[in-house]
């Protein structure tokens, strides 16, 4: 209910039915859209849930009314009091014809854009004025979408026995010894933003909680300039105790096809709107290892030597050859972090692995190092000094259960859940190497 003077919103726009024939509604948005003829008036009002089509015929309403409709623009606020009028051959089988019309705000000429989508506008004019290109229907459509991921992402945690989290964003050393970080200055002491809550979530296994998530942003300083690539997004993570890197796979599974479900179900008003062709994936993802990727990328002609991380035209070929989603599992040691557990019978490869989704990768995870003289043997290997790991490595000391976890890019979940090309599309307001503001 939304107060306003001696006005309250009764209704959203997709909550009027033609069966309220004669019931007075007070309804509240933007002008969409107004064709004045003559002696009639047509405002089509949107609010967040759609529009609804209000009719001012000259000789049924007040003159103040009607000359209130004649002075409206377009994108203007306005507030609508009248009686729903049931009509076969209006939008939706009904209409509404004002009382009373109160313009709230006015909207300045020209719009930078139009939230009407009839006249359209490249990526960096829509985000350069992302506050008018979310009024349009669709884009609203995208954030519905990734309010109903995060829900269905966050549900299937607590049905798992999950206790959620939040880590510190600011920190003092990098999260995996890169130099990929973007600096601050924190009072007296240099800081930097965190590339990830993967030493915090380690230092909750120490603590008994057994199994954590956090959502929350993480920072990358990376000078890329993709279509896939953000400087910060959206992580979702997870560590769990006593556990191994089929059950963080086991978990990963499971929190992806749930969320295909729920969008399935609860958003098919939306998934209609972008016109997207949203299938349900299979309940179980494919698995093969790193050498078996690297088998099919050398059998399509893209040459991959045993060790290497895979390349943009490896990921391709694999994609082509898998589907949709797939795990690849067994990655060679010397291509994950410090923290990463080794095979005991061959510690050339590490219990590591990745979702991929054709040729996107969506989550990395592993089960990790969970004893602490191996930890900084691993630490030294790749030539860090552990004293930059110290309170991290301190919860090593008393107590560390196995472990393994994972992080999973919300962003690019989007891109797949909504088949969207560009990732800045799935993002209210993005930041990459260009773009600061708004």
């Amino acid at each position: 209910m939304f107060l306003l003077g001696d006005w309250r919103r009764t209704n959203y726009s997709n909550e009027v039915k033609p069966e309220m024939d004669g019931e007075e509604v007070i309804l509240m948005g933007w002008v969409h859209s107004i064709r004045a003829l003559g002696k009639l008036a047509f405002i089509i009002l949107r609010d967040r849930e759609g529009t609804i089509q209000i009719v001012v015929p000259k000789q049924k309403v007040s003159e103040e009314t009607f000359a209130t409709a004649k002075k409206i623009g377009k994108e203007d606020v306005i507030a609508v009091k009248g009686k729903v009028v049931a009509n076969e051959k209006a939008p939706n089988g009904f209409e509404v014809i004002p009382t009373e019309i109160r313009i709230l705000n006015k909207a300045e000429t020209p719009l930078p854009l139009d939230p009407s989508e009839k006249v359209p506008a490249d990526i960096d004019t829509r985000l350069d004025k992302r506050f008018l290109d979310l009024r349009r229907p669709k884009i609203q459509a995208l954030f519905r979408i990734r309010s109903e991921m995060l829900k269905s992402v966050r549900n299937t945690f607590y049905e798992e026995g999950f206790i959620e989290v939040n880590t510190p964003k600011l920190v003092a050393s990098a999260t995996e010894g890169g130099t990929e970080l973007f600096p601050i200055s924190y009072f007296e002491k240099e800081a930097f933003l965190g590339q990830s809550p993967q030493l915090y979530k380690q230092m909750m296994m120490a603590s008994g909680f057994d199994k954590v998530f956090e959502i929350g942003p993480i920072f990358r300083a990376e000078e890329h300039n993709t279509r896939r690539h953000l400087n910060e997004a959206i992580s979702i993570d997870t560590e769990m105790s006593f556990s191994d890197d089929r059950d963080a796979m086991d978990v990963l599974e499971k929190v992806v096809y749930n969320t295909f479900v729920d969008i399935y179900e609860n958003r098919e008003k939306e998934i209609e709107l972008l016109g997207i062709d949203f299938k349900l994936p299979e309940k179980k993802f494919d698995r093969i290892t790193y050498d078996e990727a690297v088998d099919i990328a050398n059998s399509k002609g893209v040459e991959i030597e045993w060790g290497e991380d895979l390349s943009r035209a490896a990921e391709k070929a694999i994609g082509d050859e898998m589907g949709d989603l797939y795990f690849i599992t067994d990655w060679p040691s010397k291509t994950r972090p410090f923290y990463t557990l080794h095979d005991e019978k061959n510690p050339e490869i590490c219990k590591a692995f990745d979702l991929m989704y054709k040729e996107l990768e969506l989550s990395s995870g592993a089960q990790r190092v969970h004893k602490y003289d191996l930890l900084v043997e691993n630490i030294k290997s790749m030539g860090m000094n552990p004293e930059g790991f110290g309170t991290y490595l301190e919860a090593f000391k008393y107590g560390m259960p196995p472990h393994a976890g994972w992080g999973l890019g919300a962003d690019r979940f989007m891109m797949i859940l909504t088949c969207q090309e560009n990732i800045r599309e799935c993002v209210l307001f993005p930041r990459d190497r260009q773009r600061l503001t708004p």
